[in-house]
C-alpha cells in the first residue's frame, strides 16, 4: 500500500490511523520498522500513534536516549532509534534485545544499523519526502502482521489528506 500524505498534519494523521493495528489482540510482540531519511516523518508518524492511543504527553524522537518506552491503553510500546549506533554490536552492549521479548509494541528507526541483531520486521513502513509532503508505503512480511493490519480502515478508508 502507497499514500501520499500531504503534510506533517497529514503524517500524524496517517499514525493515527494505525492505532488500531497495534490495539488488536494479534499485535502482542509486533515489531514494525519505520525507515526513510532524516526529517521523513518517522517520529511525526509516531507521535500520530501515541495521540490516537491516549498518550498525552511529549513524544521526541529517541536519537540520543535510544529508546522512548510508553505505556498507553494498556499497550507497553517502545520507540527506538540507532542512527547513532556505530556498530551493530552497540544493540547488544545497551541490553535492547530484552524489549523485543516482553511481548510490547516496538517500532523500530534506522534497523538496519542494529542488523543483523534486531529482529526483522512485521510491517515496515516507509517513509520519504516528496514535494511538500511524504510518501508512505506500508509492506507487511509475517501472518502477524497482516492479521493486525485486518483490524485497520486503511486500505478503505485513508486519513485525511492522503491520496
Amino acid at each position: 500500500m502507497s499514500l501520499r500524505l500531504a503534510d506533517a498534519a497529514a503524517t500524524e494523521a496517517f499514525g493515527a490511523s494505525l492505532a488500531p493495528v497495534v490495539n488488536s489482540e494479534e499485535a502482542h510482540g509486533l515489531v514494525i520498522w519505520l525507515t526513510g531519511d532524516l526529517g521523513a516523518g518517522k517520529t511525526t508518524t509516531t507521535r500520530g500513534l501515541l495521540r490516537a492511543l491516549g498518550h498525552t504527553g511529549n513524544v521526541k524522537s529517541p536519537t540520543y536516549t535510544l529508546l522512548e518506552p510508553y505505556s498507553v491503553s494498556r499497550i507497553s510500546l517502545y520507540h527506538f532509534d540507532f542512527y547513532r549506533f556505530n556498530h551493530p554490536d552497540e544493540f547488544l552492549d545497551a541490553g535492547l534485545d530484552e524489549y523485543f521479548s516482553d511481548g510490547g509494541i516496538c517500532l523500530v528507526e534506522w534497523a538496519d544499523k542494529a542488523l543483523p541483531y534486531v529482529p526483522q520486521p512485521d510491517i515496515e513502513l516507509r517513509l520519504a519526502v516528496e514535494q511538500e509532503g511524504r510518501r508512505a508505503e506500508l509492506r507487511v512480511f509475517t501472518e502477524r502482521g497482516r492479521a493486525c493490519l485486518t483490524h485497520s480502515s486503511l486500505t478503505t478508508n485513508p486519513p485525511p489528506d492522503a491520496k
